[in-house]
């Protein structure tokens, strides 16, 4: 099988992608614009491959995009490129428009002019894999705020309530998907994941920015108190997850794929803080650089999901837990700091955005 990787440069398609070339023998076309977020090193484990090959393509040019699809002939496209980052779409919500609505809009129209062309057999094979966010959701109860807010989790049936211009826009994609099945009778499959976490994590993110800042004794800011709980899925489980479900799952389904790690914001920095002050001690404690700043506007209290459709009908479960794959994260970046200092041109100092 020849898979059409969207966004393959970033973070969880790196990932998806080196699953893929490693553990399959399927192909693989690396669609990426390599924004800010998008490195060609994140592939340099499987990019010699005679099943990889990679296009600089931005979803957005039409043109661009029917030529790969004429030179390529993929049988299925998973579907990951996206502007991602909440405080980022809170400072600039444009670019969350154009890539995550208009870019979903133009791949859609491609993939189903494609895919009308295809023989019988290619055709009844055919499909479209839309990797989603839980955030689309909102958020759940917090357990300060209900004594239940525990039996409270997201499932596939949850109803859509985003909170932010990049959750909102990241609905505003799956609505689509989901219509073009309704409507034109296109493949399609949908999933909603929790927060990632692991290697190739671009340094604004929550774990990376504070393994990174720690280690060079800068401050580790933290919105609000950082009650915040967040169900966390180390990236490499949830690249397996979207290979089960592109390749086994039932078209118009939708699954949740999270890692059953429920945790408050500041659990997170504090276990980082102590697997830092284990592998890498330092004469002033890693917990004494956390500093509470405010917090940002809209920001949800609460995402769990509930990941136990993908379990029951696929066999899929999540191999790490949290303690095993935060250890290995931080190892990771131990190990790979010239990486992190490559990836960062100077457009982005660690500075925490969103704000306002």
């Amino acid at each position: 099988m020849k898979l059409l990787i969207t966004g393959g440069a970033g973070f969880i398609g790196s990932a998806v992608i080196r699953h893929i070339i490693q553990n399959t023998q399927d192909s693989v076309v690396n669609v990426d614009k390599l924004t800010y977020a998008g490195n060609l090193e994140n592939l340099r484990e499987v990019d010699s491959s005679d099943r990889y090959a990679f296009e600089q393509v931005d979803i957005c040019n039409r043109t661009e995009l029917e030529r790969v699809f004429a030179e390529h002939q993929p049988d299925a496209i998973m579907h990951l490129a996206a502007e991602s980052h909440v405080d980022r779409s809170i400072d600039g919500p444009a670019a969350f428009i154009e890539t995550n609505i208009v870019g979903t809009y133009t791949l859609l129209e491609v993939a189903r002019s494609y895919w009308q062309g295809l023989d019988d057999t290619r055709k009844q094979a055919f499909r479209f894999h839309h990797i989603s966010t839980d955030e689309v959701y909102g958020d759940l109860p917090h357990p300060a705020e209900a004594d239940d807010a525990t039996q409270h989790l997201f499932t596939e049936t949850t109803a859509y309530a985003p909170s932010s211009p990049y959750s909102a826009s990241k609905a505003s994609s799956d609505h689509l998907v989901r219509a073009w099945m309704r409507t034109y009778g296109f493949p399609v499959l949908v999933t909603n994941c929790s927060n990632n976490y692991g290697p190739y994590h671009f340094p604004e993110k929550l774990v990376p920015l504070m393994i990174l800042n720690a280690l060079e004794g800068k401050p580790l800011p933290i919105y609000g108190n950082g009650d915040q709980i967040r169900d966390w899925l180390y990236v490499e489980d949830h690249a397996r997850a979207l290979y089960k479900v592109v390749t086994e799952g039932k078209l118009g389904e939708t699954y949740n794929i999270g890692g059953h790690n429920e945790k408050q914001n500041i659990e997170v920095v504090h276990t980082i803080c102590d697997i830092l002050q284990e592998l890498a001690p330092a004469e002033t404690r890693y917990r004494d650089l956390i500093t509470h700043v405010q917090d940002r506007p809209g920001h949800d209290r609460r995402y769990a999901i509930d990941a136990s459709k993908i379990q029951r009908e696929l066999g899929w479960k999540p191999a790490e837990t949290f303690e095993s794959g935060i250890r290995k994260t931080v190892q990771w970046y131990l190990d790979n700091l010239e990486w992190c200092r490559r990836v960062q041109d100077g457009t982005y100092q660690r500075e925490r955005l969103g704000q306002l």
